[in-house]
């Protein structure tokens, strides 16, 4: 069972993200998806959305962790793209 949780998880997972691993991750990880859990500041890759939650879920069931897609300003886009 989840916890009760800082309405501010995702605001502090994007800060490590901005802070920690963004400079890092885009050279190496474009297109990936990161969960981060920001109570620990530890993060989890996956080449999918639910495999990144998954892993983290997995280390932290628990606690809420917040994705991110590397090189991307969200996570999931719906609808038209064009270029």
């Amino acid at each position: 069972m989840m916890q009760n949780t800082d309405p501010s998880v995702a605001d502090r997972a994007k800060k490590i993200y901005e802070d920690r691993l963004k400079s890092v991750l885009e050279k190496i990880a474009l297109d990936q998806f990161v969960a981060i859990e920001p109570d620990s500041g530890e993060h989890f890759l996956g080449a999918t959305l639910s495999e990144a939650i998954g892993k983290a879920r997995k280390q932290f069931p628990d606690r809420l962790s917040h994705a991110i897609r590397v090189g991307h300003k969200a996570a999931v886009h719906f609808g038209l793209h064009v270029r």
